[in-house]
């Protein structure tokens, strides 16, 4: 017989250095899960992902506490902001531009998001990560 669900929860966490502190605790806490085995099992999991890339992370509590994890894709934004090679976005993306991306390097990040955008068409993603660097400021090239 199945589980019985009881709260599914959405996360945003840098990879492999999940703790029980903030946000984990304040997510993870009310719900009465394992905060410790929780992280352990996070950390294992994207311990080989870049140094500080974010890793959305989908929790599924059980009604006995226990629970599973399924990870996403980093976001296109984090994704972008690595391949432009800047720290965050621009406060004006119409007026102020911070950096470039070449028309390939969308491409490499649209492939790699697909399994998590709403499409299934390759060039309906490279538009949609296209969209996410304009609204960062970021100029595309090529």
């Amino acid at each position: 017989m199945a589980k019985k669900v009881q709260a599914v929860v959405k996360l945003q966490l840098p990879a492999a250095k999940a703790t029980p502190a903030k946000p984990v605790g304040t997510a993870l806490g009310p719900q009465g899960i394992n905060l410790m085995e929780f992280c352990k099992q996070f950390n294992a999991k994207t311990a080989k992902e870049p140094d500080g890339m974010v890793i959305p992370c989908l929790v599924t509590i059980y009604s006995d506490r226990s629970f599973t994890f399924l990870l996403k894709t980093p976001p296109a934004a984090e994704l972008l902001k690595r391949a432009a090679g800047i720290v965050k976005g621009s406060a004006e993306p119409n007026k102020i531009k911070v950096g470039k991306v070449s028309k390939k390097q969308v491409e490499e990040i649209a492939r790699a998001k697909m399994v998590d955008l709403n499409t299934t068409n390759l060039l309906a993603a490279v538009r949609t990560v296209m969209g996410t660097a304009r609204n960062m400021g970021l100029e595309v090239e090529g």
